[in-house]
């Protein structure tokens, strides 16, 4: 970002991760539970990863979802919905999540990276062990359902 004429890194001090919220025409989410030796090994979270510096989060989004689960997805197929952020304090590095509905894509999704996907009830998604932030992000997400 050039403020100025100087360039600024805007999100200096913390890490922009995006995600996915997938859901199927029967009412089911995907999630994605971490593999082991992961950090959060083994809870659930809606996949998706950091943003890079060149990067716009759609952009972000649409490439992690193509590694992770080997879908390929539009841009405007991916609808923001919510955001959770943690500070340094309680995670080591302060992190903000930026929560996409991801409304259509290509092709069926596997954990290509290791762990497993599956289907859930928004109800299920809610009470599934999730890391602390995917937590916030499900219960938005949810909120009106």
């Amino acid at each position: 970002m050039s403020l100025g004429g100087k360039k600024t890194d805007i999100a200096a001090g913390w890490i922009t991760v995006v995600a996915g919220a997938l859901p199927r025409d029967d009412g089911r989410w995907l999630m994605h539970r971490r593999p082991v030796g992961k950090h959060h090994a083994g809870l659930w979270e809606f996949p998706g990863g950091k943003v890079e510096p060149d990067e716009m989060p759609t952009e972000s989004l649409i490439r992690e979802l193509g590694e992770e689960l080997g879908i390929a997805c539009r841009a405007d197929a991916c609808v923001p919905v919510v955001f959770a952020e943690s500070t340094a304090e309680t995670e080591g590095q302060a992190i903000v999540i930026l929560l996409y509905k991801v409304t259509d894509w290509d092709c069926t999704p596997e954990a290509l990276e290791g762990g497993v996907v599956d289907w859930f009830t928004p109800q299920e998604v809610l009470a599934l062990a999730k890391p602390p932030l995917d937590i916030s992000l499900a219960q938005g997400l949810f909120q009106n359902h």
